[in-house]
């Protein structure tokens, strides 16, 4: 979102940010995530998965990609026969990051980057990429659709969570609102900083700065 007010210093208007803040917060944005939690619980529900940090897994997350990939298929050819819209797979694919063979979200690969620097594992993070090549190869989608932002903080909030989701400690509609609730935070901290970047430099904001000078809040 970019609230880009005018030039001079004096006039710029920070209500755009906040406009922007509530227009680009809610299922469409951040969403994702939340349905997100309940796709992997779907896909994992009969893994018996305890750890989802464990570097060596019992799964073969191709065969499940796949296995999903060909019942999406087959969902999508009944539903287009019938006239009916195909349901989206939650943190596949995105707007703005599409149109190459292989698609990647920055944010993605960047924290994947990150993750693998740290010598971290997670198998919802993992399965996601083996599913967008599964549908790929499998000639349901016409490119590798990227994997998401909403992708990534679903696995992350399921794999810190998943131990107690087995244990019946926490439920799955307190993930659910886990996963729209990170969103939420990192979209305000943006939010500030972009108001921020307004009253300090009056001009607007760079919206496309690489990911190689960008930090994060931690």
């Amino acid at each position: 979102m970019s609230a880009d007010g005018p030039e001079s210093p004096e006039r710029v208007q920070i209500n755009k940010a906040m406009i922007g803040f509530l227009t680009h917060t809610g299922f469409a944005h951040g969403g994702n995530g939340y349905e997100g939690i309940q796709f992997l619980i779907e896909q994992f529900a009969d893994t018996g998965l305890e750890d989802a940090g464990k570097p060596k897994q019992n799964l073969d997350l191709t065969a499940m990609g796949t296995r999903f990939a060909l019942t999406f298929a087959a969902e999508k050819r009944a539903r287009k026969g019938v006239g009916e819209s195909v349901r989206n797979i939650p943190g596949v694919n995105h707007p703005v990051f599409k149109g190459q063979l292989v698609n990647k979200d920055p944010r993605e690969v960047y924290l994947s980057g990150l993750f693998k620097e740290r010598g971290e594992v997670n198998v919802f993070h993992d399965f996601y990429r083996a599913l967008v090549q599964a549908l790929y190869d499998n000639g349901v989608t016409p490119n590798v659709f990227c994997v998401n932002i909403d992708a990534v903080i679903a696995a992350l909030l399921l794999k810190l969570l998943w131990p107690r989701y087995r244990s019946g400690k926490f439920s799955e509609a307190a993930m659910e609102t886990a996963a729209f609730t990170a969103f939420l935070f990192g979209r305000m901290v943006g939010c500030a900083g972009e108001i921020d970047d307004h009253i300090n430099r009056g001009r607007n904001m760079d919206t496309r700065t690489a990911a190689s000078q960008c930090t994060f809040v931690s």
